[in-house]
């Protein structure tokens, strides 16, 4: 992320490394910086349990990743060139799918198969469906869950979902269906579930869609956490009792558009996000924060709703180790989805109109599922619980990347007290340095 990492220059190569521990499941990469996402830099990334983990469903017969998402016919740079003037890049062209199996990947009847829906979109939540199967829910977001079946999901963007579909149905063609949510028009993409020795085509009825968001909020709520599966080690995804914590901070985030020196942004609690020359956390590890921004520009409550938007570097201040409760609140009409980066959170719960601490007696604090990647509904608010026990300066965003573009976002700077490498790595030797710290000595390791 810009507030952690210098960009890499143009023509040069960076190699990163990551440590494969603490999730399994499916998940999707992609250019964190500009538009990219809209030309198709993004891919599917697959981590699998090791082998001597116990995964909660048999070995499926083969495993399919499909990326779905909303596209544009403007490329990358001229999205960002209307976005840098202040406006808005409007509606999407439509919906593409790929990695549906085909001639060479055909399924076998009696067998079962693993689909990983992802949506890679910049902006619309999708419902995906296949014709004539049930899905069967096993993983989300790198969580086993409650393996429910479901005739179609609402899959918003920035989500992973993980189903396992038996081809039970006469031999031939089917149809998967990505079709739009919560808007005023319909955009659709299929792709083909294809029998082995089939040759009649699919079906052109198509299955419908659900109609509503209050569909979608049921939708949600059945959704569990598998309590008895092992996570990426052996214990039980529910031995982590976190409805029993008791809750150090609430901060409320409440979304708000508008005008700043004549252009659209985007904002959180009043502040409209500015990326800085130097990464955040680069200014941080090195010293000079006071330099580079400020903590704290907003508080854990959001300003008056007719309050101005400000435009500078968004920086929350958490102590190591809280168990921290975030309200994020939608006063506006469209959906929208929002991604933790460098944690997981429990996503305890969803109501229309305004949060008030009456709201936590409708949580789910037993089986809510361990995620990254979570929706607030038009004129709702969403809830989500965790503990900042992992150092680190942390992106909270908008995952629709217009809002992300024009500043929905921020930074969480969780410091650990004692500079020790139990609690975080010294910054590696190659790290690539920019903005202020480039000439700056490098800070003594931890240890």
């Amino acid at each position: 992320m810009p507030g952690t990492n210098c960009p890499i220059p143009p023509g040069t190569n960076y190699t990163y490394h990551f440590q494969v521990k603490d999730q399994i499941g499916s998940f999707f990469y992609f250019p964190s910086i500009g538009m990219h996402r809209a030309a198709g830099g993004f891919g599917g990334l697959r981590i699998n349990s090791r082998l001597l983990i116990p995964v909660p469903f048999d070995d499926p017969a083969d495993d399919y990743t499909v990326l779905i998402g909303d596209w544009y016919t403007k490329s990358h740079k001229a999205l960002a060139g209307i976005l840098d003037a202040g406006r808005s890049i409007g509606n999407p062209a439509g919906i593409l799918m790929n990695g549906s199996p085909g001639k060479n990947a055909a399924v076998e009847s009696g067998k079962t198969y693993r689909y990983r829906i992802c949506n890679v979109g910049l902006k619309l939540s999708l419902n995906f469906r296949i014709q004539n199967h049930l899905m069967k829910l096993v993983e989300m977001d790198g969580s086993h869950t409650v393996q429910n079946d479901y005739e179609s999901l609402d899959v918003h963007v920035g989500q992973c979902f993980s189903v396992l579909v038996t081809a039970n149905q006469e031999p031939k063609d089917y149809y998967m269906v990505a079709s739009t949510r919560f808007t005023k028009y319909m955009l659709t993409a299929t792709g083909i579930v294809r029998y082995a020795g089939s040759n009649v085509p699919p079906s052109t009825e198509l299955p419908a869609g659900p109609v509503g968001w209050a569909w979608s909020l049921n939708q949600w709520r059945s959704l569990r956490w598998n309590l008895t599966a092992s996570a990426a080690r052996p214990n039980p995804q529910g031995s982590y009792h976190y409805g029993g914590i008791n809750i150090t901070r609430t901060i409320k985030l409440a979304s708000s558009v508008g005008l700043v020196d004549g252009k659209r942004r985007f904002a959180l609690n009043g502040v409209s996000h500015v990326e800085t020359q130097t990464p955040l956390k680069l200014a941080e590890y090195y010293g000079i924060a006071d330099k580079v921004f400020k903590y704290d520009s907003i508080s854990d409550e959001p300003p008056a709703a007719s309050a101005a938007i400000t435009a500078a570097p968004n920086v929350l201040n958490a102590t190591f180790r809280d168990y921290i409760e975030i309200i994020l609140e939608n006063p506006e009409r469209s959906i929208q989805s929002y991604h933790l980066d460098g944690y997981s959170f429990f996503a305890v719960g969803m109501g229309h109109g305004t949060w008030t601490p009456a709201s936590r007696k409708t949580y789910n604090l037993l089986d809510a599922v361990s995620r990254h990647t979570i929706q607030v509904y038009p004129r709702s608010w969403s809830a989500i619980m965790l503990t900042f026990d992992n150092a680190g300066m942390w992106s909270l965003r908008s995952e629709l990347w217009e809002r992300h573009y024009l500043g929905q976002q921020l930074y969480i700077s969780v410091l650990s007290p004692a500079r020790s490498l139990r609690d975080e790595y010294s910054i590696p030797d190659n790290t690539l340095l920019c903005g202020d710290v480039t000439t700056l000595p490098k800070p003594p390791p931890y240890v």
